[in-house]
């Protein structure tokens, strides 16, 4: 990290704090934080918001090519940073264990257990070193939920892999949506990764994707034996 970053993260939360409202009293003791940081990123945590989360493999920027990547820590302004660092995520180096369909089910299926339940999948995709979701929260704050799918997953892959150590990276990176333009330029650039990276021809063919799920109104149609919740009352976004 830049020799100013976690000064620089603690000055960007301290400046969006002073035009969000902080959460409830009954928000905060289910643990959600408002505008916080673990360390490295900052991060927005309030129930109901309408998240774009993105968390890759521990591997996914090899610390023996940091002479390629350092460079891309160091931008300042965020979207260019995030935006050469997807870049670079999609050049697919590491291991990509999550390559392997053993690999990727378990990422899937275990975001789609408590879907309904907890929180409102919207899009997501499983890439080789990486992966993104747009998820509404509801129950519990995503810091824990990330914990928790990165932790069950770990252990799993591992498993399944036959393979120890660890898997993901420490962090995430999150943004709300803040309007249905946005919805759509995310849900598009989600489920368009694996074609931008080269993988497939058609977003649909990624076998690892909301997109392959959607029908010809671009709503989503998730098979039954995942046993989805009701729809949320708040997310009115159409891709329609």
């Amino acid at each position: 990290m830049p020799k100013n970053h976690h000064r620089d993260v603690r000055e960007t939360i301290r400046a969006k704090r002073q035009w969000h409202t902080a959460p409830d009293a009954e928000a905060g003791e289910r643990g959600f934080r408002g505008w916080h940081s673990r360390g490295y990123l900052p991060h927005f945590d309030m129930p109901g918001l309408v998240q774009f989360i993105n968390y890759r493999l521990h591997d996914a920027m090899p610390l023996s090519r940091r002479h390629e990547w350092v460079a891309l820590l160091e931008i300042d302004d965020e979207l260019k940073r995030r935006t050469r660092i997807e870049d670079y995520l999609d050049r697919g180096l590491g291991a990509c264990l999550l390559r392997d369909p053993r690999s990727a089910a378990v990422v899937e299926e275990n975001w789609l257990h408590l879907d309904g339940r907890e929180y409102r999948l919207l899009a997501w995709v499983v890439m080789p070193n990486h992966v993104h979701l747009l998820a509404e929260i509801w129950q519990r704050p995503q810091a824990r939920l990330i914990k928790d799918w990165k932790g069950f997953t770990a252990c799993r892959i591992n498993q399944a892999l036959r393979r120890r150590g660890q898997l993901w990276q420490d962090d995430y990176w999150d943004r709300y949506i803040r309007d249905e333009a946005h919805y759509r330029r995310v849900v598009h650039y989600i489920e368009a990764n694996p074609v931008k990276a080269g993988l497939v021809k058609a977003p649909e063919l990624w076998s690892f994707s909301s997109a392959r799920f959607r029908d010809d109104h671009n709503r989503l149609r998730i098979p039954a034996r995942w046993e989805r919740g009701p729809p949320s009352p708040r997310v009115s976004y159409s891709l329609g």
